[in-house]
């Protein structure tokens, strides 16, 4: 029994040795209000189409935290840490005036340990990823730069939840709406920075061999703004790129793919077009990294598609070429996606969560295999919802944040 548990238990004796039987039940509800630190999982199966109050499919309900908990008006991204020491696992879930920590490992409780608050100023867009035991923080708030955190004071926090101070911070940049991070070569990218920086707000290039102190390494702006991006150190079909450094942007009304291996001399390699163009929004490699799977955040507003994901071919680095497109079965806005094994994890706004297998992704069948909706009321084309999904610890917990709702963990029913 955890001491937390002890300790809700022995509160709980003495209430009953000195209150009536309202001042009890009274007294629980202060127990279990969301508002403390320490929330129950509640985990709530997938039953008849439903876990709880929310659609699902395929998908079970691990637990919640409500946005007010959290003493915000709203959500935004999510990433996940795991602390390779302890095993233990954490989400870091971006909100409009900080960065909540919540401790995950728990079966039966999830601990809100507190909060970073933005370095400037509240926005709607707030991006974090993690790399050796640190979070990069960025976000669309004017002299904001790039906060980081070591991860590893979320070891031993007591009195929970905490307000917890930087312990460092990039501000050769102001404001950025995204941040990449490659852990293989060690560089953050910061993307969608100021259009009239030196870079065009495409991508800064960001060393990280000392963790708390990023330093400036150049970057890339022949493109123009960048959204998104995926780096990686490429392993995948092209062998004229075998080992380099491959970026690929998600560029407004393009996607650019670029050899970022030179810092002093990135090579643009392609560029890639494609029909009906709304917003180019966000994409994530296969795992082979033959395919790039991609996202346009406004043709569902623009030209009336149901949720439409993309699929670029990119066994030829410098010919990539469209090779499938998949359209789901609501019209809701599709998001941040990535991909684990076979399967790929679409945020889609008002519809929810949405899996999809694209293990014939190659015979361009890809079909969805279960969903999640934390957002029940409707699956209309707006931006409400589901902002990001996580789905890569090895517990299987998956990580959603709702910019309405708050926190969710999902997992895949057995």
């Amino acid at each position: 029994m955890s001491h937390m548990k002890l300790l809700r238990l022995f509160s709980l004796l003495l209430v009953i040795s000195s209150c009536s039987v309202n001042e009890v039940l009274d007294d629980l509800e202060v127990i279990e209000n969301p508002e403390i630190p320490e929330a129950t999982m509640n985990e709530t199966p997938c039953e008849n189409g439903m876990a709880g109050d929310f659609p699902c499919s395929g998908y079970d309900l691990v637990g919640r935290i409500p946005i007010s908990t959290f003493q915000a008006q709203s959500g935004n991204d999510i990433w996940g840490w795991t602390d390779t020491t302890t095993g233990k696992e954490y989400a870091l879930m971006g909100l409009d005036n900080g960065i909540a920590f919540i401790d995950v490992s728990d079966s039966e409780y999830l601990v809100y340990l507190g909060k970073l608050p933005t370095a400037t100023s509240s926005s709607s867009w707030r991006d974090i990823k993690v790399y050796q035991d640190h979070a990069y923080i960025v976000a669309e708030a004017n002299n904001h730069g790039v906060q980081v955190f070591d991860l590893t004071r979320l070891r031993n926090v007591a009195n929970a939840p905490q307000t917890f101070s930087e312990d460092g911070r990039y501000t050769a940049i102001g404001n950025a709406h995204n941040i990449v991070i490659n852990e293989e070569s060690g560089f953050a990218y910061p993307v969608g920075t100021d259009r009239n920086d030196v870079f065009n707000g495409g991508v800064h290039f960001l060393d990280l061999q000392n963790p708390k102190v990023p330093i400036a390494a150049g970057g890339w702006g022949e493109n123009g703004y960048t959204h998104d991006a995926q780096v990686v150190t490429y392993t995948g079909p092209d062998a004229d790129y075998a080992g380099t450094e491959i970026f690929v942007g998600a560029n407004e009304d393009q996607v650019v793919v670029v050899d970022v291996s030179n810092k002093n001399n990135p090579m643009e390699l392609a560029t890639l077009p494609y029909p009906n163009i709304g917003y180019t929004h966000q994409g994530w490699f296969t795992e082979d990294q033959r395919y790039f799977i991609l996202g346009d955040e406004l043709d569902e507003v623009n030209s009336g598609f149901r949720s439409r994901t993309l699929v670029f071919d990119m066994t030829d680095l410098d010919n990539p070429v469209l090779h499938d497109t998949y359209l789901g079965p609501t019209s809701a806005i599709d998001h941040n996606g990535y991909v684990l094994g076979n399967e790929f994890f679409l945020a889609n706004y008002t519809a929810g969560v949405r899996v999809l297998d694209i293990s014939q992704i190659e015979g361009k069948n890809i079909s969805e295999i279960g969903f999640f909706d934390t957002y029940p009321s409707d699956d209309n084309t707006l931006f409400d919802g589901v902002w990001s999904v996580y789905p890569y610890f090895e517990s299987g917990k998956i990580l959603v944040s709702d910019i309405n709702g708050g926190f969710f963990i999902i997992k895949k029913s057995n």
